[in-house]
């Protein structure tokens, strides 16, 4: 801006300079209005400022009065010592028993804490059985929580229903930790259990206890889900390229980062391939062929002049081809010296 309006002058300056990213410097001129249009706007932009700043406040107290309302419905309704300050959320996914993921997700204050989050792998062999993996996933992240001395939560979430409830009762009392706060929120009914009651609970839809572990709830299948799908679509497409003799890690990066996918890689063509650093017309056509494209014969001669190394090579070479042509004398290339 040419003017900078303000409500009075900072000490003598009159005048200031301004820069930003790729322009030059310019000279800006501070005005102080008594009167007028700008004295106007300046006291309208002030006010809106005090307007706006009085409604944030009033939305954050407001909706920190909510998620205290929510915890202390947890605190009173699931009977723990204080509120559930730290909950963690469990969840599991998979696709058919294969790409068997878990994840865990925080809520401090009734807010999600994505830099606690964390996600598991789980170790192979578990097939359809959730219990399992559950209690696989519940006994690994709890053993490395008490053997470093880190915190633990006030309130841990399972997804799931009764069977995953269980599960993973069942590793918290193995390593200690029966008298944690443990309960399981079902979708289907939204049915909350807890430990040594055999009838759910059922809290009002309305209540903001249940919307509180809702969101937990959804947050962690939405970071299993997405864990799940990557590591899924990683394996698809290394075990695609990885079959493709003379394709390593190096060839195999370079392949998805030029085209995003193995599916780009089929769409991208003969030429496409072999303009990648790293691979020729030889490699590119082993490369689709691998992936199951058709590709036209070749002729024999044409073939064996094909170098199995970089596009620049061969650029080299037509190079070469074309002064020859236009060249009375023939040209060769210069024979290497020795060391």
């Amino acid at each position: 801006p040419d003017v900078l309006v303000y409500e009075e002058f900072f000490g003598e300056r009159r005048a200031a300079s301004m820069t930003g990213p790729g322009r030059p410097s310019v000279r800006v001129a501070i005005r102080v209005p008594q009167r007028g249009d700008k004295r106007t706007l300046h006291e309208t932009v002030t006010r809106n400022a005090g307007e706006e700043f009085t409604r944030h406040r009033l939305r954050r107290a407001s909706d920190h009065n909510a998620r205290a309302k929510a915890l202390r419905e947890l605190q009173d309704w699931l009977d723990l010592p204080d509120a559930p300050l730290r909950i963690e959320c469990y969840d599991n996914s998979h696709i058919q028993g294969s790409d068997y993921v878990s994840s865990m997700v925080v809520f401090e204050d009734g807010l999600p804490n994505k830099r606690e989050y964390r996600r598991f792998k789980v170790r192979e062999g578990q097939g359809n059985d959730d219990f399992a993996s559950m209690n696989e996933v519940v006994t690994r992240y709890f053993t490395r929580r008490v053997s470093e001395g880190q915190p633990l939560p006030d309130l841990c979430v399972i997804d799931g229903g009764k069977g995953q409830l269980h599960a993973a009762q069942d590793a918290l009392a193995a390593i200690g930790l029966s008298a944690m706060a443990l309960a399981s929120l079902a979708k289907k009914e939204e049915e909350v259990f807890l430990p040594g009651r055999s009838e759910s609970l059922r809290l009002s839809r309305r209540s903001p206890g249940l919307r509180l572990l809702q969101m937990a709830r959804d947050e962690a299948h939405r970071f299993a889900v997405t864990f799940q799908r990557a590591r899924r679509s990683k394996r698809t497409v290394t075990s695609q390229l990885l079959e493709i003799p003379g394709v390593g890690p190096n060839r195999r990066r370079a392949l998805l980062k030029e085209f995003g996918s193995v599916q780009g890689v089929k769409d991208a063509g003969l030429d496409a391939i072999a303009k990648v650093p790293g691979f020729s017309q030889a490699m590119a056509r082993k490369v689709l062929s691998g992936l199951g494209i058709e590709l036209p014969p070749i002729d024999q001669t044409v073939a064996n002049a094909l170098p199995d190394s970089s596009p620049h090579d061969s650029l080299e070479r037509s190079e070469v081809n074309v002064a020859q042509q236009l060249s009375a004398e023939p040209i060769t290339s210069p024979e290497p010296t020795a060391e």
